[in-house]
């Protein structure tokens, strides 16, 4: 039985964890403890869940009297990004199994920390990129395993984030980067992550673009220029195209995604401390990017053009990925209620070098992110599947590498220079990971 503390109750904490544990895996696990910097956050996750009522709650200072008075051997860490690092390493100091969501750091010197901090550690770390447990994504993991199109070569990846969900991260922490490390670290390291587990090579160097270009005081669809505004109180939000595009002045009803959840405005600004989804995504303190162009170079000769949009009409990829044996392409629409056309089912399609071209229909399974969610959660509640026969759950060194390369990727772009994988690692991986 896995006695189970789960560090910071965002909603991804109530959702992605102890609902599951609870209902789907309380026969081998048990929360047996809850922390949060908010205490207002504790009264609503034990009112989400009733059976949580008598289980011990404390305060981020308290982290190890919570793991001496409930006896826990895993923590579940999915606190704000940049409190990742603390309760990782206090896991890790007390030997303890360490599930965190990711990014698991968010900056290359903590990733340091943490592998460093792992090997003295009878414990160790687990990252949840759930991108890999998807089922277009497995598919293209068995192919280039099966040597279908040989060595690979070349991968082109452009990411599409529509302007509802990409806006959402410019209303909230995430736009500081000390908080969430810019995007090409929050949200793009589970993009490197995914293609570096495909390759299954090592990233060595990137250099890369990027720019602000949607948000920020100089947003061309900023309806003035001004501060401090927020989207339930502000005077000029029926002039806002990007307010407008999700709500009717009707109702004031906006879409819900699934980044915000409880997290509407209403809820957020009523209850939590020093918390609300819906500051101006105009604001000047704005100063991440939300547009990059990447090329990272592996070490066995792939290399992989990257790109992402945060303000984009639609929400998807398109994927490419070549061999010396053939070709691999895919094409996703995610999120179809906010898709205004018609558009093709997903599907796989491989040109062999020399043949014809195959489309493959893939088999997928229920659950949130392309399947995902349901088989990560059995792996890290019920144990790795010992059907699959090739590695899929994620761990430090994994970590390390997609932070990395997001560091990587927003140096480049300040600097306007290659920046060395290994040299923002300081070649810790080499010395346990090698």
């Amino acid at each position: 039985m896995k006695r189970i503390v789960v560090c910071g109750l965002s909603n991804r904490a109530l959702g992605m964890f102890i609902e599951p544990i609870l209902t789907d895996f309380a026969h081998e696990n048990k929360i047996v403890g809850l922390l949060d910097t908010d205490d207002r956050r504790i009264e609503l996750c034990k009112d989400s869940f009733p059976e949580l009522f008598s289980i011990p709650s404390y305060n981020a200072d308290q982290f190890n009297q919570m793991i001496k008075e409930t006896n826990a051997d895993t923590i579940v860490v999915t606190s704000r990004d940049d409190t990742h690092i603390d309760y990782i390493l206090q896991g890790l100091e007390q030997d303890l199994t360490v599930i965190t969501e990711k990014p698991m750091v968010t900056n290359a010197n903590d990733a340091v920390r943490v592998m460093e901090a792992e090997q003295r550690s009878k414990g160790k770390v687990i990252v949840a990129f759930n991108y890999r447990y998807g089922a277009f994504h497995r598919k293209i993991k068995e192919l280039i395993l099966e040597g279908k199109i040989g060595r690979v070569t070349s991968v082109d990846l452009n990411w599409y984030i529509d302007t509802y969900h990409g806006a959402s991260y410019f209303k909230r922490w995430n736009r500081n980067r000390e908080y969430s490390g810019g995007l090409s670290i929050h949200k793009s390291s589970h993009h490197f992550d995914l293609v570096n587990w495909w390759l299954d090579q090592k990233p060595e160097e990137v250099f890369a673009y990027g720019a602000l270009n949607y948000y920020g005081k100089d947003g061309e669809f900023n309806p003035s220029v001004a501060d401090n505004r927020h989207c339930s109180t502000c005077q000029e939000k029926y002039n806002c195209q990007y307010y407008m595009r999700w709500s009717n002045r009707r109702n004031n009803i906006a879409v819900k995604d699934d980044h915000i959840k409880a997290d509407n405005i209403e809820k957020s600004a009523d209850n939590y401390t020093d918390y609300r989804p819906d500051a101006c995504i105009f604001d000047h303190e704005i100063e991440i990017e939300d547009t990059y162009s990447a090329i990272v170079k592996y070490d066995k000769g792939a290399l992989l053009n990257y790109s992402v949009n945060f303000s984009a009409p639609y929400e998807g990829y398109r994927l490419a990925i070549n061999g010396t044996k053939g070709r691999i392409e895919t094409t996703e629409y995610h999120e179809p209620s906010r898709i205004s056309f018609p558009y093709p089912e997903q599907t796989i399609e491989y040109y062999p070098l020399f043949g014809a071209k195959e489309t493959i229909h893939v088999v997928q399974n229920e659950g949130s992110h392309g399947g995902g969610d349901p088989l990560l959660q059995e792996d890290l509640f019920l144990g790795v599947d010992p059907n699959r026969s090739y590695q899929i759950l994620a761990g430090a060194e994994a970590g390390a590498y997609s932070i990395a390369v997001g560091e990587a990727v927003w140096r480049s772009c300040k600097e306007n220079k290659p920046f060395r994988i290994n040299e923002l690692l300081r070649s810790t991986i080499e010395i346990k990971y090698s």
